[in-house]
């Protein structure tokens, strides 16, 4: 790791916040009105080649990989940790205690709430929001959170809803606006509200997994 005063490839513009405790390790472009490290003595570590636009928030204690991409205004809150080549889109909001795996894509405007698991080569298009609180508000409801689990390569649609707790299976695809109300069994596409599935993704002629 190398401290940032010695980081002459660290580009950071004249209104950007960086708290001490941020650390890169390499190549960055932190834009304008950037904030990174609030929140927290833990440090917050950024990875090689990183760009992070204009009016994103990064609170302290994160772990985040090299190549490393936010749209304008992102907003990530504590102790997540990201892999490498992640990106994530312009409004979108990731909650605390975030575990993002290598190569995902959150598109614009969507949310991640604590304790969700996002496993490689996850995408998720705009306006998604995954849940983890089956009753909120409640006066137990924080001791009772349940973060989704997406596996391995699966896709969220636009404008899609998780419920607390779901599983997405490996490989799956949800259709744009669906409401899924339990686990998708991987490679399974699912659609509608609640989501119901419709057919196998390997019944898709011309169509390639992640990893695959």
């Amino acid at each position: 790791m190398a401290d940032l005063a010695s980081l002459t490839q660290v580009k950071i513009a004249a209104t950007a916040i960086l708290h001490p405790s941020v650390v890169f390790d390499g190549a960055a472009v932190v834009e304008d009105w950037v904030a990174i490290g609030h929140n927290g003595g833990a440090a917050t570590q950024i990875g090689d080649d990183a760009l992070i636009r204009m009016g994103t928030i990064i609170y302290g204690g994160n772990r985040i990989g090299r190549g490393f991409r936010t749209g304008n205004k992102a907003n990530l809150r504590e102790d997540n940790i990201i892999g490498d080549d992640v990106s994530i889109g312009t409004l979108s909001v990731v909650e605390h205690h975030v575990t993002i795996g290598n190569a995902v894509r959150i598109h614009t405007q969507v949310f991640i709430p604590e304790y969700t698991i996002l496993e490689d080569g996850v995408w998720i298009g705009p306006n998604v929001v995954l849940t983890n609180s089956k009753y909120p508000a409640a006066k137990d409801s924080k001791a009772n959170l349940i973060g989704c689990v997406l596996r391995k390569g699966c896709k969220i649609g636009a404008n899609s809803t998780l419920l607390p707790g779901v599983v997405i299976g490996a490989g799956a695809l949800v259709g744009a606006g669906s409401v899924v109300v339990k686990d998708v069994p991987a490679g399974m596409i699912v659609a509608g509200n609640p989501a119901r599935p419709i057919r196998a993704i390997n019944e898709i002629s011309n169509y390639t997994a992640y990893g695959q």
